[in-house]
């Protein structure tokens, strides 16, 4: 049976290791996970035709909004959310699901206090989605941060616009944006760091590297640091359970 991952650049996975390990731990000698890289998502139609032993997928960047019009139907959280990271094939078809939420959620709570009510999610991809319904289900009120002006509404800032009075009222920060992601380790989301303090807790979805430059930045002003590596396990063997459901 073949699984794998599906995305546009795939260097900084460690999906297809995690996978190869599960298998071997499972003593599955008929698995195999690969990382599948397509420039463009319409190449999702000759790539589930070329792999027809296909029965699992994982979605990243940018394609976990881009893949809804290719799925034959949605579970009713990936529905909600708009946003797929996990496709089971079955019968022909393609289910798509949405699993970041739950390993989103099951890795921030040990972390989560009454100073963090508020958040700021930076990035307004699918990823950002499925945080903002994790937070949302706990109650933590949520603005997106973007610089794009066709994404403003009324519960988003423009990255221009956080200020020291912002980051007082938001003691919880997600990095749903791809910045900072390897081999880009000298970037960061560009926010004023100098604003930070040990209240808050900054969440990066990003997990190679470990120590983003955001992580880092944010852990100098005392704050309470957390990396995606958890929420990559969790969502994974929650992908694992669907398949094999």
């Amino acid at each position: 049976m073949q699984y794998g991952l599906l995305g546009k650049s795939l260097n900084h996975s460690f999906s297809k290791a995690y996978f190869e390990k599960k298998f071997q731990d499972l003593h599955l000698t008929d698995c195999q996970y690969s990382n599948f890289e397509i420039d463009s998502i319409d190449k999702i139609k000759s790539l589930i035709k070329d792999t027809p032993n296909l029965v699992g997928l994982n979605v990243t960047i940018p394609y976990k909004e881009a893949v809804l019009p290719f799925l034959d139907e949605l579970s009713s959280e990936a529905k909600e959310i708009r946003a797929v990271n996990c496709i089971r094939i079955q019968n022909g078809k393609l289910i798509g699901y949405n699993t970041d939420v739950y390993g989103f959620a099951q890795s921030i709570k040990p972390f989560l206090d009454v100073n963090h009510q508020r958040a700021l999610i930076l990035g307004t991809g699918g990823a950002s989605k499925a945080v903002a319904q994790a937070l949302k289900k706990v109650g933590v009120e949520i603005y997106f941060v973007t610089s794009s002006q066709t994404k403003k509404t009324n519960n988003t800032f423009f990255y221009s616009e956080l200020n020291e009075l912002v980051l007082n009222a938001f003691k919880l920060i997600v990095n749903t944006s791809p910045v900072g992601t390897f081999p880009h380790v000298k970037e960061c989301p560009n926010i004023p760091y100098q604003f930070i303090s040990p209240q808050h807790l900054a969440y990066d979805l990003i997990y190679n590297p470990a120590q983003t430059l955001f992580l880092q930045k944010a852990k100098e002003k005392g704050a309470i640091t957390v990396n995606g590596l958890s929420m990559l396990q969790l969502q994974a063997e929650k992908s694992w359970e669907i398949w094999n459901a």
